[in-house]
């Protein structure tokens, strides 16, 4: 059986449908990921109580570049780990701390949105915030299904009425076209409203920072909305090119969300433990930053 790695080596062209990104981006974050790894790993043996000298004992069964690909197979096509462990030729308990080990590292060297890239310098952080008052922000949820929760309280938490189903919802705030991501809320519960997300998040933005919602943002302050039909009346051709002209223009959130989703751990149900939905789903967002060259500085640095 060909690994996706060799494969991906042999026809660098199936990167992107094979592991979501091309080759040359896989590249660059391989590179980085092994300076995260040779960091972590030195940090490791600094408080490691040794009892055979360094260097001894059994070696790493993958390289770095291999665990970053395991990584992205299981992210882009969301198999099995049994199915995982094969492709790699290791077993489904090494296929899954693989996977959590290198799913670390990548969410260490990938910012999710452009709010967390700056989240460290203030002056950088009051900086981003005075550029995007130049920008209307368009802003949109997604809802992912979740596994049934056992207790039926917190049943009630995550059950969404709109779905039907148990879900966690993400609000993603996005620049226009959907050219990058400027921020994003992670796992919230499924029952929460849409406008009650953005007012939880709206504080991060400057107060004349403009945005654009659907009709579920209506009532929100700041934020252009379509206008909605009233009950057993119609809304006026005005406003209808009116509403038509506001969707042309959000659709850029739409696109962009469908690129997350692109990878297949952030749209079918997802099984992993719960609390590491978070770390997960910044990771993915990270790599479509990556996917989008969103992350040139930091390309830059390799």
């Amino acid at each position: 059986m060909t690994s996706p790695l060799a494969r991906i080596e042999s026809y660098p062209q199936e990167a992107k449908r094979l592991i979501g990104i091309n080759y040359d981006q896989f590249i660059v974050l391989v590179a980085l990921a092994e300076q995260r790894h040779l960091k972590k790993q030195a940090e490791i043996e600094k408080i490691k109580v040794r009892i055979i000298a360094s260097g001894g004992g059994r070696k790493p069964e993958i390289s770095p570049k291999l665990g970053v690909c395991l990584c992205l197979v299981y992210l882009r096509q969301k198999p099995i780990f049994e199915i995982l462990g094969l492709l790699f030729d290791i077993s489904k308990t090494k296929a899954n701390d693989a996977f959590n080990y290198w799913i670390e590292i990548l969410r260490d060297i990938l910012p999710a949105s452009q709010m967390e890239e700056v989240e460290g310098d203030s002056l950088k952080y009051q900086e981003l915030r005075k550029t995007l008052c130049e920008y209307e922000l368009i802003v949109d949820s997604a809802e992912q299904a979740i596994q049934r929760p056992t207790d039926y309280q917190e049943q009630k938490q995550y059950y969404s009425g709109k779905k039907k189903m148990h879900t966690l919802k993400n609000q993603f705030i996005v620049l226009p076209h959907g050219e990058d991501i400027v921020d994003i809320y992670i796992g919230q519960l499924g029952k929460t409203s849409d406008i009650n997300l953005f007012r939880e998040t709206q504080g991060k933005f400057d107060f004349k920072q403009k945005f654009i919602g659907d009709k579920a943002y209506i009532g929100g302050t700041t934020i252009m909305t379509p206008s909605k039909k009233p009950r057993n009346k119609e809304i006026s051709e005005l406003q209808k090119e009116e509403n038509r002209q506001l969707s042309s223009r959000r659709i850029g959130v739409e696109h962009l969300i469908g690129k997350v989703k692109i990878f297949r751990v952030a749209s079918d149900k997802f099984r992993l433990a719960r609390h590491k939905y978070s770390q997960i789903i910044m990771a993915v967002c990270g790599l479509v930053r990556l996917r989008l060259n969103r992350l040139f500085l930091l390309m830059t640095n390799v």
